[in-house]
């Protein structure tokens, strides 16, 4: 380094200071008037500890006796209304809003009655204007629905029954995605942990038979779960994607 000139050159120009370098000044922060106040009221005074109530036990034995009767005094609720009738309205309502007892047996005659398909006889003669028809996005038969699906299904839903009330001629139409990979994962996935067995050792005939008694298991689930929603979608046009009607349409 001595005989590098540009290091000497630096070396000279840059000198050691014979001063020392003043220490950087922290300012305090000033405090308002009304937290001086407050400091001077609490000086020399313990921080009061907030009380910790107890609980009475005769109280929770109470309150525990009355949530038994409740749940004793609450009839299970059996629907007697033959599939697609009307609903039997004569037993009397109970006191308390109970999910099951109310909405039993609608769904059912709705769908009997017709309620929710469309005539394609009538809906040609109407102008565009007046026709409406969606297709619910198929949900994967890899599980069932989950909260976005249920929101989904409620906004569509209401537009098909806003069309229907209108007097449009409208069509809302069901069905599931097979999610190829997806599913034919889970199955395997499946056969492996209850039998052991890979796709290989049973046949790609056996495999598939398999895939679809997965399919027809959570497909139900999800048409089961539509139903409680009250979609007003027109079963007999249920769909799924790998029916032959739509693999036709798709070569």
């Amino acid at each position: 380094w001595e005989s590098d000139e540009k290091f000497a050159a630096m070396a000279a120009y840059v000198k050691p200071l014979d001063y020392p370098m003043p220490e950087p000044k922290v300012e305090e922060k000033k405090m308002s008037k009304s937290a001086l106040k407050k400091l001077a009221k609490n000086k020399g005074k313990k921080k009061k500890e907030k009380p910790k109530w107890e609980t009475n036990p005769d109280k929770k034995k109470e309150k525990d006796k009355k949530a038994k009767k409740s749940a004793i005094a609450t009839p299970e609720f059996v629907n007697e209304t033959p599939k697609g009738q009307k609903k039997d309205l004569t037993s009397p309502i109970a006191d308390a809003y109970h999910p099951i007892a109310v909405e039993s047996a609608w769904q059912d005659w709705w769908e009997a009655s017709g309620y929710y398909g469309c005539d394609p006889i009538k809906a040609m003669n109407r102008p565009k204007d007046e026709k409406f028809v969606m297709v619910i996005p198929p949900p994967n038969v890899t599980g069932s629905l989950h909260l976005g699906h249920a929101l989904t299904a409620a906004v569509e839903d209401t537009l098909t029954r806003w069309h229907r009330m209108k007097g449009h001629a409208s069509l809302y139409i069901p069905g599931t995605d097979h999610a190829g990979i997806a599913t034919q994962s889970i199955v395997e996935k499946m056969l492996m942990k209850d039998n052991g067995q890979t796709r290989h050792d049973l046949g790609r005939e056996k495999f598939i038979e398999k895939v679809w008694e997965w399919k027809e298991e959570y497909g139900g689930k999800i048409t089961t779960q539509l139903r409680s929603l009250g979609s007003s979608v027109d079963w007999s046009r249920e769909r799924f994607t790998m029916d032959e009607k739509c693999s036709k349409a798709v070569v």
